[in-house]
């Protein structure tokens, strides 16, 4: 199978397919954000940004250089069709799992999470999910839709079920999520207390992980659609991402970047970080 590779790469990703064991895209789409659009421009600008970064990461003594990470670029995704552009993705994933590979996808919005999350559900049965996120997302619709950044995680429990989500850092929702959570996923409100256990307990179990940036506080990362007070900070995200270096992850995303919202460029930066810090971990 032949793809090819994107003219402006993350830093350190110029592996050709067929000999990478990672592919990244861009999914550019933010539209069913509920309150400030912006996330569609983060791909391109995370790639440009992550120059600023070098491809060794001290944190894990890896290299980017070596760790085989080809870089598809963006899909082209139908602005106002949510649906088509979940097929779109989907599609792309399917053929990149089918290859035996591992994807990570860059948002755009969190829904765009609900195509990677379907592929990898139907490739693996005991699916589970760590989502770090402030935001509960767990909503059965938002003004009527069932498809928005605000049910994705509902939409992902209905593919694997319950017990199977866990979610950290939650520090916003309805009441109603926050009640049906306490049986059907495990959420842990605030912080990432618990994910250690958590990474403990789902060893050798396939794992995708979610990244919504709005996890962290504000203060860390205000370019973001839904800034919300009381998050994490880089170092505890940083310190999580450590951990997941002992799963068996199948797949990843890093979601909710909205660039001009943070004119200092401090939220780009945080967010290369994130991505070249989850990609080095989870390559085997």
């Amino acid at each position: 199978m032949m793809m090819n590779k994107s003219t402006m790469t993350f830093i350190g990703c110029e592996e050709e397919f067929d000999d990478a064991k990672l592919v990244l895209f861009g999914a550019p789409f933010d539209g069913t954000t509920s309150f400030r659009p912006g996330t569609r421009f983060a791909p391109t600008v995370i790639r440009n940004e992550s120059y600023g970064l070098e491809t060794y990461s001290p944190y894990q003594d890896r290299d980017l250089e070596d760790s085989k990470v080809f870089d598809a670029g963006d899909l082209e995704l139908t602005f106002g069709n949510p649906k088509r552009v979940l097929d779109t993705i989907e599609a792309f994933t399917r053929k990149i799992v089918e290859a035996k590979k591992l994807p990570v996808m860059i948002g755009g919005e969190h829904l765009l999470s609900y195509s990677p999350i379907k592929v990898l559900s139907e490739t693996y049965e005991d699916l589970h999910i760590i989502q770090l996120d402030a935001h509960t997302d767990l909503r059965d619709d938002y003004a009527g839709e069932k498809l928005s950044h605000a049910t994705v995680m509902k939409r992902a429990w209905e593919f694997v079920g319950d017990g199977r989500i866990y979610q950290f850092g939650i520090r916003s929702g309805l009441k109603e999520e926050f009640k049906w959570a306490e049986t059907h996923t495990q959420l842990n409100k605030f912080t990432l207390e618990g994910l250690k256990e958590a990474v403990a307990s789902l060893k050798g179990k396939p794992v995708y992980i979610t990244i919504d940036l709005d996890v962290l506080d504000p203060s860390v990362f205000p370019g973001t659609g839904t800034p919300e007070p009381g998050g994490i900070t880089f170092h505890d995200l940083q310190d999580a991402i450590l951990m997941f270096r002992d799963l068996n992850v199948v797949g990843a995303d890093v979601v909710e970047l909205s660039p001009h919202y943070d004119q200092t460029g401090k939220s780009t930066a945080v967010a290369c970080k994130t991505l070249r810090e989850l990609m080095l971990a989870i390559t085997k």
